[in-house]
């Protein structure tokens, strides 16, 4: 039997990886990856709202790591000639302006050094005023478009970086011919397309960051862009009103970037997405099942079949239509910062390099729940969901003049699976069972300590994706069907999945003591969480700190 294997490349914040999967047994046969080399780790900011990436970055990181994987594939047996699909996942939202001819402003001698004309990162928050302004616009005139992303627009979504920068740089926005995901602008380079008309925009960013949905026909209408501000209009006219969903084709690869990569030209690209909605793929999400993509943020991904009628849920960040499976709603959340938090308290605070991380977790192990005496909000870069609100900030009482590094570090950890309980407990209160969770991620991988707080927390079984690439696995599945059919060979995502997205034995599973105490710390979680987050709320927090004493010295006894 003819020798088949798909080609995954998922762009990371940091770095971009190739994922070479056989699509007949579902085993990945070799990867590689590629540190974005421009700017801190490809990350360029002049304040900590600012968050922008040089598109080049991408495309040269990309061959380096391709390259790399194809050079590990003659080990195995295999050969370049034998990858027959290609799909691509990227961070979003992360708009590039562009040329007409798909060339990134940033390419532009006059545009080089003006951040302005890079690709906006996912975790940009310079637009939280201009998406509070389309939150406000949406209810006065579409208040149907914040029912699918949870009733408020964010910061980190396509309009609200337009807006901004059509406010605040006018040389780039007039510039600019159109702005393209990142996630869409991979494939269509790949595919060799020089007109930005003839880009498929992708449904997975389109319907969870663009205001994109079936039942008002695509895109918002320009009258609602012309109010905001009738610049956005021009932008519109560049995107059509239809977008594609990963089962179809973006275009073929070229011969240029076939020769550059060492690919043969003509094999399918697919159409491409997002990064954690393409993780949950990789992990094996379905109906009942939830993937929580754990990373320097988290992403919490679901999908439910169209034919239900799953409600539109306050405070998630977007149901959409067809954006992880196709013939599937995709419901998404998360929050802004997991990972970040532990790596800003390492290496900002204590002044240390990543090993300390293994450190501070091997001593907060030792720790029963609840003695650190310490309690904290997961907001120090924003809050994603249920809030949807930019402007929030981190917070950490209980502190003693004998309080460890290592406690906080715990008290970190627990901060994020507490803001994880409370969208689970958003989700499930609008009808969405939850059968069990399955964790993909480097820290879900390599920190016991983080993945048993978090089944004590949220009182459900962690399962954890066997495949340490599980978003790269993901695209590669993806791109499996433009493999397969391309041979006259019928394809199963569900068929695939099975044999690829296996978990690993061990299961963190709640130990009844710690969810007794975990359930009282959240409590008063929630009572801060409310107070600092949600306007006109009255909490009482006289007895919080006097509660995390009692239950300080309650866990020493």
């Amino acid at each position: 039997m003819e020798k088949i294997l798909s080609l995954g490349i998922d762009f990371g914040s940091n770095a971009v990886r190739a994922l070479f999967l056989n699509v007949r047994d579902g085993k990945t046969i070799a990867s590689a990856s590629c540190t974005y080399q421009r700017g801190n780790k490809g990350v360029f900011s002049e304040n900590h709202h600012m968050a922008r990436q040089h598109p080049q970055d991408y495309l040269d990181s990309m061959t380096v790591a391709i390259t790399e994987a194809i050079s590990k594939l003659k080990d195995q047996g295999y050969s370049a000639k034998d990858v027959q699909g290609i799909g691509v996942d990227a961070t979003g939202s992360t708009p590039i302006p562009v040329k007409s001819d798909l060339t990134p402003l940033a390419n532009l001698e006059a545009f080089s050094n003006n951040l302005n004309a890079y690709a906006w990162m996912w975790k940009d928050h310079t637009s939280a005023s201009e998406a509070d302004e389309i939150t406000t616009k949406a209810q006065e005139l579409r208040p149907q478009y914040l029912t699918k992303c949870g009733g408020a627009y964010s910061s980190e979504w396509f309009w609200a970086k337009l807006l901004h920068c059509a406010r605040t740089d006018k040389s780039v926005f007039d510039e600019a011919d159109s702005w393209l995901e990142f996630s869409d602008f991979v494939p269509a380079v790949l595919a060799g397309i020089k007109e930005v008309s003839q880009v498929k925009r992708n449904k997975c960013a389109a319907g969870h960051k663009a205001f994109y949905h079936s039942s008002w026909n695509g895109f918002p209408d320009k009258e609602f862009l012309s109010a905001l501000d009738k610049d956005l209009v021009k932008i519109a006219d560049t995107m059509g009103q239809q977008a594609y969903s990963i089962d179809e084709q973006a275009g073929l690869l070229s011969e240029d970037w076939a020769t550059r990569l060492g690919l043969s030209a003509g094999i399918p690209v697919a159409v491409g997405a997002l990064d954690a909605h393409i993780g949950a793929l990789g992990s094996g999400v379905g109906e009942g099942t939830l993937v929580k993509i754990i990373g320097t943020s988290s992403c919490d991904i679901m999908v439910s079949p169209m034919d239900k009628n799953v409600p539109d849920i306050p405070g998630v960040a977007g149901i959409a239509e067809e954006s992880v499976v196709p013939n599937n709603l995709g419901i998404e959340a998360g929050q802004s910062a997991v990972g970040d938090i532990l790596n800003w308290f390492v290496s900002e605070l204590l002044c240390k390099d990543g090993s300390a991380h293994v450190e501070l977790t091997e001593k907060a192990s030792a720790l029963a729940v609840g003695q650190t005496g310490l309690l904290a909000l997961d907001w120090n870069n924003g809050n994603r969901n249920v809030l949807t609100d930019p402007n929030l900030s981190g917070l950490l009482i209980g502190q003693s003049l004998f309080t460890k590094d290592f406690e906080i570090y715990r008290a970190l950890i627990e901060a994020t699976a507490f803001g994880a309980r409370r969208i689970i407990e958003q989700m499930e209160q609008y009808g969405v069972e939850i059968e069990k969770v399955i964790n993909c991620g480097g820290i879900s991988q390599k920190n016991a300590l983080f993945m048993q707080i978090y089944a004590d927390v949220i009182n459900k079984p962690m399962l954890i994706a066997d495949n340490e690439e599980a978003v790269a696995l993901g695209a590669a599945i993806f791109a499996a069907k433009g493999a397969l059919e391309s041979n006259g060979e019928s394809y199963s995502l569900e068929a695939l999945q099975e044999k690829a997205c296996t978990v690993k034995e061990k299961i963190f599973t709640p130990i009844a003591e710690n969810v007794d105490t975990y359930n009282k710390l959240y409590e008063l979680y929630k009572q801060l969480h409310d107070s600092f987050g949600v306007k006109d709320q009255k909490q009482d927090l006289y007895g919080i700190m006097k509660t995390l004493i009692e239950l300080k010295n309650s866990s020493k006894s």
